[in-house]
């Protein structure tokens, strides 16, 4: 039986916003090695999902829709970025990471652009995320 999301009642969801300029700057800050990545993802998940809301908090960048929360969540580190979508566990098939939560770990812009990317991108705009 897969596990349900958890809730952490510390941790509050961001703000939404239907501006990018958030995340725009937030990209430019980005490790200039990752910003590729973060650049493409960013496309991709905008060309994929319309009608999304943004934000960044504790610096991640957060896309979610009205009905459904925050449905994906981009997270840079040293020498990869880790693309979360907190519904992912009901995702055919699931990203490799995580329990609720699944993630993938991307660390070339080839990853980037890998088919099961922007499928994993289209069924998290069609599941519940974090509210």
């Amino acid at each position: 039986m897969a596990k349900s999301l958890k809730q952490n009642t510390t941790r509050k969801p961001p703000e939404p916003s239907s501006s990018h300029a958030e995340i725009e700057d937030w990209m430019r800050r980005v490790m200039p090695d990752l910003q590729p990545i973060v650049e493409h993802l960013d496309g991709l998940i905008r060309k994929t999902v319309p009608g999304l809301q943004y934000a960044i908090k504790w610096k991640k960048a957060y896309y979610g829709l009205p009905e459904l929360g925050w449905i994906i969540e981009v997270v840079p580190y040293d020498v990869s970025v880790n693309v979360v979508f907190f519904g992912g566990a009901k995702f055919d098939p699931p990203p490799p990471h995580g329990e609720g939560s699944r993630y993938v770990k991307v660390k070339t812009l080839d990853e980037a652009r890998a088919p099961e990317i922007r499928e994993w991108i289209r069924q998290a705009g069609r599941s519940s995320g974090w509210k």
